[in-house]
């Protein structure tokens, strides 16, 4: 679903003006350990699953909404990896809409499902190895995406 009747009746009200947007990702990997990327419809940058908490909406069942939403996975989160916000996090849609996320990063896993956009906004869906993700949308810290089984990782706050 591109625009929740929530945002669309405060879009309104704002225009193309800025929205703070508490938020959700999901980073989901494959079985050989690939990170699951976006590409939506007539954007050049990729992006993890991601979207809007609604109202009354947990950031858990966001989470899983708007992952099978946008890749047709139903996925478990397993832990926070992170929790990002401020004017790095600032985003301009092709439609001059702007947001600033503050979002709430989960690693998932993949409960089962197939790779499709569901809702049809994104264009690409692919994996890809840690070392050759392309430049994301959003500027999450690189540490974010490492993965070392030895590395019990703490959450990371920006």
């Amino acid at each position: 679903m591109p625009m929740s009747e929530y945002y669309r009746e405060l879009r309104g009200k704002t225009g193309n003006g800025l929205l703070m947007m508490p938020s959700v990702a999901a980073v989901v990997r494959d079985e050989q350990g690939r990170i699951l990327l976006i590409r939506k419809k007539d954007e050049t940058l990729w992006g993890l699953p991601a979207g809007a908490v609604e109202p009354g909406e947990t950031p858990s069942r966001a989470l899983r909404r708007e992952v099978f939403e946008e890749t047709g996975l139903m996925v478990t989160p397993e832990q926070i990896l992170g929790v990002f916000g401020g004017g790095k996090y600032r985003y301009e849609y092709i439609n001059g809409d702007q947001v600033e996320y503050t979002v709430i990063v989960f690693e998932c896993v993949i409960v089962k499902g197939h790779l499709r956009s569901v809702d049809g906004e994104a264009e690409e869906l692919e994996f890809f190895k840690e070392d050759e993700l392309p430049e994301l949308a959003i500027p999450y810290p690189p540490k974010l995406f490492v993965s070392d089984a030895s590395d019990k990782r703490k959450v990371i706050f920006e």
